[in-house]
């Protein structure tokens, strides 16, 4: 039901929406607008009820096909590039064939020459030019070149690859000659006449008409240039029509048709909130469609496990999908989600501590941010196209880079006094020995983070060790109890007492006994400044529990309380074992015993339903199988629990790999050049440290962080409450064609 008494609740990522699933007898000649409406609302999941059927035997799989079809042909008539192709003579029309000046020489030196000319077979040009060099004994000029493009010959009107000739011969004898092997070779002979007014006469003809033919082809050409740019401004428009209507009638596709009530039957997952809209937009595809009857909505009551849907925007998308890439919740499992987006990037800046470095992503997010709209509408390459939708992830991971580097005091790994002086100073003015006997203590704690005097010093790394090494036990002993309270939340919402008492209680008894009880004396050694090796706590605690403490005691009677934990550890593994399948078993038998006791079904069809029930759960409970089940899992939780907390500890690995590596970049790059007081090798100094920062730190290092934080996510943090074995919601909407690529 709508929560708040609204049609749209609020967004809710704790749990998934509520869904019903819903059946819908929509008449035929409403049933195209009712599915179009449906697809502008977005808000229903349609269910194929024609799966057993191929997709030639469905109802509309004519019109599904005619309209793939025009997709198809449309894509390819968008891609296609339009060639084309002119050819251009070697010489000009205007030009006679014979000079002029050649003809007009001295009368006693003119000889009367012939012409024929005509088309040859390019297979037969050899030959053909072979013969005629014979039969004239050399007294001819043979001219030839190839036609570009096949030519349809008159005889067989075949088109043939053709070659076009001009001989020119002296005299009658020579004439006949050639005439005869023309025709043997079947050569297609054109006129031309001898007579050059008779020439600049058809050669003016003949350019009068190409020149007409030219100017028609460029007004084609014109026309159909304005005709494409017309139809350019309105493909997309076309094409998401297309799409639109052919996504439409594969909808109506997977709908049922009762041909004697002429009417469409559909079933579909629907969220609870949305029931009105769904009903709104029937009822306007109804008044829209001149329908006498109107779309039956009806809520359908069934075991099936409703898909899962969670109202996103556009901050929390990105860590919905970080946890949707390990598995869709169930429905109305608690979603990792809610706390992804603190946790995942508090412990990325927990390995990346360094607010310069956070500031530079910080920047970097923020320009994709406010650019967003013009770069969402652009095509952007893979690794642009990712960063693009992690922009928000990158936001929050420099945000608490920046909080993290502060209370690391590193600034590209250099120490400030932001928040006030240090707390310690050297034993004497001369500070000599302040790197070898050491500092004294002057005033209060330095009041946030570490600080600053520690950087340099020759504590530095045995100080930062152990604080980084204890925090990333700290936090992760505390996410791992975060997961274990979630399974205490699931089991409640699904009223199943058998997780809380014998999961969650065992579960977060042995955690806290061990690595919880550790966590405490992290706690209490940094209150006291104790002295304590908490190492050989921890190793003696199995080893030897009755044994005195000596100077590791950290607190009265703690012999005693450490006996106590190590039995409620050692009582809480047998506990998660054996107590769930024996009442497992408990209940099935309860089950089948009450039901065979039941009530008198009220006709044959429920009675035979009812059995068949019985059976169905009698062959599928196997007691051995859960038992088996069960023991997996428990040793999968002792064991995990030991290399889950172990697995912690790359928050403080990576973070010193990350502190030490900035200090490299910035002593032996940076100093280093700055040191020789040379502009030039100064410059090249620091273009090398801003690469290396960029390259390594910058972009290296926050890949590995992030992955390193994905890891800790998906098995340290959910897999204690976890299953992700659901799937997704996916209504029918049109929204989705926009990036659909076909």
């Amino acid at each position: 039901m709508a929560r708040n008494g609204s049609c749209c609740p609020p967004m809710d990522l704790l749990r998934s929406e509520e869904m019903n699933l819903v059946q819908l007898i929509v008449p035929v000649e409403s049933a195209h607008d009712s599915i179009s409406y449906l697809g502008q609302l977005g808000l229903l999941q349609f269910k194929d009820l024609n799966a057993d059927k191929s997709p030639f035997q469905r109802t509309y799989a004519n019109q599904a096909g005619s309209f793939f079809s025009l997709a198809r042909s449309d894509a390819a008539a968008h891609q296609r590039e339009i060639e084309e192709t002119s050819y251009v003579g070697e010489g000009s029309m205007d030009s006679p064939l014979l000079l002029e000046q050649e003809m007009l020489t001295e009368p006693s030196k003119q000889a009367r020459l012939g012409f024929i000319s005509g088309l040859v077979p390019k297979a037969k040009a050899i030959q053909f030019e072979r013969i005629l060099f014979r039969a004239t004994r050399g007294n001819m000029f043979l001219k030839q070149s190839a036609v570009e493009q096949p030519v349809t010959d008159p005889v067989s009107g075949e088109k043939v690859e053709k070659i076009v000739f001009v001989i020119f011969y002296s005299g009658e004898r020579a004439r006949t000659k050639v005439m005869k092997i023309c025709e043997v070779f079947g050569a297609n002979r054109y006129p031309f006449p001898e007579e050059f007014s008779k020439q600049r006469k058809m050669i003016g003809e003949v350019s009068g008409r190409l020149a007409e033919l030219q100017s028609t082809v460029d007004a084609g050409i014109r026309h159909r240039d304005n005709v494409l740019t017309t139809i350019g401004y309105q493909f997309e428009q076309w094409n998401l029509l297309v799409r639109t209507e052919k996504a439409v009638y594969n909808t109506l596709n997977m709908l049922s048709i009762d041909v004697t009530r002429k009417c469409l039957v559909a079933e579909g997952w629907c969220p609870v909130f949305a029931k009105n809209q769904v009903q709104d937009a029937l009822h306007r595809a109804t008044v829209d469609s001149n329908s006498q009857v109107g779309t039956i909505f009806q809520v359908l009551y069934t075991k099936e496990a409703p898909p899962t849907y969670f109202r996103t925007n556009k901050f929390t998308t990105a860590f919905q999908e970080i946890v949707d890439a390990y598995g869709v919740a169930k429905y109305q499992e608690a979603n990792p989600g809610v706390f992804t987006i603190v946790t995942f990037p508090f412990l990325f800046a927990v390995m990346f501590g360094d607010w310069g470095h956070g500031i530079c992503l910080l920047l970097a997010s923020l320009w994709l941010i406010f650019r967003e709209r013009k770069l969402g509408s652009q095509k952007l390459g893979d690794i642009m196209e990712m960063a693009f939708g992690g922009r928000y992830v990158i936001f929050m991971m420099a945000i608490f880079s920046i909080y993290c580097g502060l209370i690391y005091n590193e600034f590209f790994s250099v120490p400030f006094n932001i928040f006030g002086p240090s707390a310690y100073a050297c034993r004497d003015s001369s500070c000599r020995d302040a790197y070898s006997t050491g500092l004294i203590k002057v005033r209060e704690a330095y009041p946030f983070g570490v600080d600053p005097v520690w950087h340099g010093s020759r504590t530095e790394l045995p100080f930062l060790n152990s604080l980084k090494m204890k925090l990333s036990i700290l936090l992760g002993v505390t996410q791992m109890n975060l997961g274990i309270i979630m399974s205490y939340f699931n089991a409640n919402f699904f009223h199943n007492p058998l997780n809380i008492w014998y999961q969650f209680v065992p579960q977060i008894i042995f955690l806290n006994s061990l690595f919880g009880y550790l966590s405490l004396l992290i706690i209490i050694k940094w209150c006291t400044g104790s002295q304590a090796d908490l190492y050989h706590v921890m190793i003696y605690m199995f080893l030897s529990p009755t044994d005195e403490l000596g100077e590791n005691k950290l607190f009265w009677g703690q012999r005693n309380v450490q006996m106590m934990l190590l039995l409620l550890a050692l009582v809480a593994v047998p506990w998660m074992l054996l107590p769930r399948p024996l009442l497992l078993k408990r209940q099935h038998d309860q089950r089948l015993q009450g039901r065979a006791y039941g009530i008198l079904a009220s006709s044959d069809a429920d009675s035979f339903d009812m059995d068949h029930d019985l059976d169905s759960e009698h062959e599928e409970f196997d007691f051995s199988e859960i038992f088996v089940h069960q023991m997996i899992h428990t040793i999968e939780f002792v064991l995990g629990a030991v290399s889950n907390t172990a697995s912690y500890l790359r928050l403080w690995a990576l973070s010193l790999a990350h502190a030490e590596l900035s200090t490299v970049f910035y002593e032996k790059v940076l100093l280093l050049a700055w040191g020789y007081n040379n502009i030039f090798i100064l410059i090249i100094g620091f273009i090398v440290f801003a690469f290396a920062t960029i390259g390594v730190l910058l972009v290296m290092e926050t890949l590995s962080a992030f992955l390193h934080a994905l890891r800790l996510h998906w098995v340290e943090f959910q897999n204690k409450f976890y299953e992700g074995d659901g799937y997704k919601f996916q209504p029918f909407s049109f929204a989705f064609l926009v990036d659909e690529d076909d």
